[in-house]
């Protein structure tokens, strides 16, 4: 009799707990819904579609600044070039990488595709280089809307930092 009872409790708990298992759960799940926007968003595009930018070579344009004319020796002055790197890295690694693309340009190559003068007037003179200089304004388009921060270089320190584009291979 004894063992008839906890037979019958068991299979009452047994029971009992298999029903539980068989309690439908409602999934929740996330769900978002993407709604057309009937604003336009106006985007310039360059003129040229058939390179970037930062590709192009221009090496005509000597931007728009304070430096008209600059002479570079054939010879790298590596003093000036040794200063011009350790501005680039204080003040343009946040943005640029010497070798690839980042928030900004590489300037790997950078004399091979557009004046001294222009490299120049660019580090010295950002905010009217992309408000007037149509290279500029495209650079700007490439790079998401992210402008050249003046970094109030001198046009030593500017120049400096042209010497060690040189450098970069």
């Amino acid at each position: 009799m004894k063992y008839a009872i906890n037979f019958a409790f068991l299979l009452v708990f047994g029971l009992l707990v298999m029903s539980c298992g068989k309690e439908k759960k409602e999934e929740k799940s996330f769900q978002y819904e993407r709604t057309k926007s009937t604003e336009k968003k106006e985007v310039t595009t360059p003129a040229d579609n058939s390179a970037p930018a930062s590709s192009k070579v221009d090496l005509s344009n000597k931007g728009i600044g304070p430096v008209t004319s600059i002479s570079i020796d054939s010879e790298i002055d590596q003093a000036m070039a040794t200063k011009g790197e350790e501005v680039f890295k204080s003040l343009c690694a946040a943005c640029h990488k010497p070798a690839k693309k980042f928030i900004g340009p590489a300037p790997k190559g950078i004399l091979e595709r557009r004046t001294p003068e222009w490299v120049m007037n660019m580090i010295l003179n950002p905010e009217e280089m992309i408000q007037k200089d149509p290279l500029a304004k495209e650079l700007l388009i490439e790079f998401n809307g992210a402008p050249m921060a003046n970094q109030n270089l001198t046009e030593e320190q500017a120049r400096s930092v042209l010497e060690y584009f040189r450098t970069i291979k």
